[in-house]
């Protein structure tokens, strides 16, 4: 089993500076997003192994025909940050402050499923006390769940998301962002559904201080 040491060693902690062009996106995209590097097998393993306390100690969830699961984020905006939605780095003047990379959506993704599950949710097995998950891409939570949702007989039915943010605006993005989210989940493009919205210009979300993320899972029995 990989050490502390060798986990924190094998996450991305460079400072978090805004990304360049990525060649791989679609060309209305390719002059302002980059996806997010992917974990190395070792890292997962890693954080298979670090979650298990918390997930053992949640009951077991009934073998029901359909579970259904909902989730929630929001991060504070700041200057200088790298603006990560879904793993791809999307450009603007803020990004998320946060303990891992800030991704709103996955975060919400991975509480989605692990509520699904009737597990402990995305804080409690991956805390922002643990120096390990300092700058952490977030996929690596996404990878978790799925592994887990499976390893509980479940797989994904559909998936609804809706970002909420007042800038930038997402709309050149969300194919790519969806593209990226139906990779991690290993899910067809028809279940997975992205919408986005502003929140007219009311309270922090309006005001660009903040970014949210709502998403409703539904996963079904194998």
């Amino acid at each position: 089993m990989a050490t502390a040491s060798s986990l924190f060693l094998g996450l991305s902690t460079a400072p978090r500076t805004r990304a360049g062009p990525a060649a791989s996106c679609p060309p209305s995209a390719r002059p302002s997003l980059r996806l997010r590097q992917r974990s190395s097998p070792a890292v997962a393993t890693a954080v298979q192994a670090e979650h298990q306390p918390a997930v053992a100690a949640a009951p077991m969830p009934p073998a029901l025909p359909f579970r259904v699961g909902h989730g929630f984020d929001l991060h504070r905006l700041e200057p200088d940050l790298p603006l990560i939605i879904g793993g791809i780095n999307i450009p603007h003047d803020r990004g998320c402050e946060a303990h891992s990379d800030g991704d709103v959506l996955l975060h919400c993704v991975v509480d989605a499923i692990l509520g699904a599950l009737g597990l402990p949710d995305i804080g409690q097995i991956f805390p922002d006390s643990d120096p390990r998950w300092k700058g952490a891409d977030s996929s690596v939570f996404m990878r978790e769940a799925v592994k887990l949702m499976h390893e509980a007989g479940y797989e994904l039915g559909n998936l609804d998301a809706t970002l909420i943010l007042q800038k930038p605006k997402i709309s050149p993005f969300k194919e790519t962002i969806r593209s990226n989210l139906c990779e991690l989940l290993g899910a067809d493009p028809s279940v997975v559904n992205l919408k986005a919205k502003t929140h007219e210009k009311v309270d922090s979300l309006g005001e660009n201080r903040s970014i949210a993320a709502h998403t409703v899972v539904l996963l079904m029995r194998k």
